[in-house]
């Protein structure tokens, strides 16, 4: 009887998952190492909340994103790609809805997706910051520093915060040196000062002044960082010494970051693509 019970309940338990679109032991995403990245739980009922919302309205565009965003925020970066699709079909010409999209391709490893998704939002709203800077990342993570840099230097031209100049100057720097042009990098460098207005991208701006030598390695990274911190900090200290000439130690935080827990952080990925080519 007992036994029947507990069948009977985990079956109630797995249809009510499988409705929330939340299939128990079913992976987000196996990495190219073959270690599968899971979901969180939605503790919150964001998801929950912006299905409701979008019932009632469900061609409201933003309503839409809200839903996708809602998805991704707990890494079910699966349902936000087919959420953002439905948008598309919807309101094709929305360049966020690709710019949206795009994000979480990049987020599950697909790459050319992501570039032809930001190139089109890019032909739509050409002076959108995170248009420019995800086409930028999802080239840098293919490996193609001089399209990362040239997607790079746009995102820095329509940025209105020095934290997005920021965000835009570290990964340039880091593409205009594995592209070979330190001289790019220096005149990238130097547009960056010790009193911008740093609010959400500190980890990036204490990877600007390791480049800067305004902070030491031993400043930035301690065993204090949470894993998204590692993943940031690290990957830009791994990068500053792979193209000084240490490949040994940059494979070591590329293999620090990889074991942490924050799969869809972007120095994670970008950890993850750099130990899959030296493989």
């Amino acid at each position: 009887m007992l036994r029947r019970f507990i069948g009977a309940a985990t079956i109630l338990m797995i249809a009510a998952l499988t409705c929330a679109g939340q299939t128990p032991n079913q992976p987000e995403l196996v990495s190219p190492f073959g270690v599968k990245f899971y979901s969180q739980p939605d503790e919150k009922n964001q998801i929950v909340d912006a299905e409701k919302k979008l019932a009632a309205d469900p061609k409201n565009i933003e309503l839409i994103i809200a839903l996708g965003r809602a998805q991704a925020t707990v890494w079910r970066f699966q349902d936000a790609i087919a959420t953002f699709t439905r948008g598309i079909e919807i309101d094709p010409s929305n360049a966020m809805l690709y710019r949206h999209r795009g994000h979480r391709f990049i987020s599950t490893r697909q790459f050319d997706k992501a570039v032809a998704d930001m190139e089109h939002a890019a032909k739509l709203n050409d002076k959108n910051f995170d248009i420019w800077y995800h086409l930028a990342l999802a080239h840098y993570l293919k490996g193609r520093f001089d399209k990362a840099a040239a997607a790079y230097e746009k995102a820095y031209a329509v940025s209105e915060k020095d934290d997005s100049r920021i965000a835009a100057t570290d990964w340039l720097y880091m593409s205009y040196r594995r592209a070979g042009l330190k001289d790019k990098a220096a005149e990238a460098l130097a547009r960056i000062t010790p009193n911008m207005k740093v609010e959400e991208n500190k980890s990036y701006f204490d990877r600007l002044m390791l480049y800067k030598g305004l902070k030491a390695e031993s400043e930035i990274m301690n065993d204090k960082l949470t894993d998204l911190e590692l993943a940031t900090v690290g990957y830009g200290i791994a990068n500053w010494h792979l193209y000084n000439g240490d490949k040994a130690k940059a494979k070591e935080f590329f293999q620090k970051i990889t074991s942490g827990k924050y799969w869809p952080a972007f120095g994670f990925i970008a950890a993850e693509t750099e130990l899959a080519r030296m493989r």
